[in-house]
């Protein structure tokens, strides 16, 4: 549970992304047409908050080593950004799909 602390504490992106979950999960149960969508978008949802708690784990970790410049520590940090960055392209692409898809059948 330090973990989870620890990030709320120091990572605004993870508040924000927890934000973002408290306005998604109720909407998962409009946007999802049974039970296995429901959980996609739930679970898709959740899967930006666990990358970004390793993506700040593999930053702290890089800052604790030193603050000079170093191509590796630069390539952790921008690998460990650009994993974020999927997630949150794979949650968008999950939701819009299903959200699209239902509401068509639905009209």
């Amino acid at each position: 549970m330090k973990g989870l602390s620890s990030a709320w504490r120091h990572e605004a992106a993870f508040r924000q992304e927890l934000l973002l979950i408290v306005l998604l999960m109720p909407l998962a149960f409009f946007v999802g047409d049974g039970l296995n969508q429901i959980l996609l978008l739930m679970v898709i949802s959740w899967l930006v908050v666990i990358v970004e708690i390793l993506n700040s784990a593999i930053e702290a970790v890089v800052d604790r080593i030193g603050s000079e410049h170093h191509e590796l520590s630069g390539r952790a940090k921008d690998m460990g950004s650009a994993a974020v960055f999927i997630a949150l392209m794979l949650n968008a692409i999950v939701w819009g799909a299903l959200t699209g898809r239902n509401l068509l059948a639905w009209w």
